[in-house]
């Protein structure tokens, strides 16, 4: 890890963007700051930095400030009670994850079975569309009283659906007609 800070003729603001993004772009690169107080490029990772130098003179004028290890923070021996909050608030967040979980679950399971229930509701209408009633009986005329049929022993005449062969699905059909 290698702490890389240039210093940079930025002027606006586009610049500043086109500097990070060509920065950020180069293969191991893990944090770019700029600071334009001081108009300076701040680039930690494992990089070399004749290559970002050469990168960011595309875009404006650089130099190398100084090129050192990066520093890692110090850590501090915590004590008992900063153990005991960090395991409580590890503890919520925990708690936390696993409410989301069974949220989302829950929620997921609700979405199946919705589109069950299409599914089977788009599987009747097909069905009921191509496979008509063919046995009809006085229950499913209720505009006609019961006596008219006991009296005329005839059912009115009903023609059966039949499916319509549209020409796109018909193999045997002519395509330019």
């Amino acid at each position: 890890m290698r702490k890389v800070v240039l210093k940079l003729d930025i002027l606006d603001e586009k610049v500043k963007q086109k500097a990070m993004t060509n920065v950020s772009s180069l293969f191991g690169v893990d944090s770019v700051a700029v600071e334009m107080k001081d108009k300076k490029l701040t680039v930690i990772g494992d990089v070399d930095p004749v290559s970002v130098v050469s990168k960011l003179r595309k875009i404006c004028a650089a130099e190398i400030v100084s090129v050192g290890p990066a520093k890692e923070p110090e850590k501090k021996d915590a004590a008992a009670g900063d153990k005991k909050k960090k395991e409580e608030e590890e503890k919520k967040k925990a708690e936390a994850l696993k409410a989301a979980y069974l949220a989302y679950q829950q929620q997921q399971q609700q979405q199946y079975y919705y589109q069950q229930q299409q599914q089977q509701q788009q599987q009747q209408q097909y069905y009921q569309y191509n496979n008509p009633p063919y046995s009809y009986s006085y229950d499913s005329y209720p505009q006609q009283p019961i006596a008219y049929y006991q009296y005329n022993n005839n059912p009115p005449a009903v023609t059966p659906y039949y499916t319509r062969v549209v020409q796109d699905e018909n193999p045997n059909s002519c395509v330019i007609c």
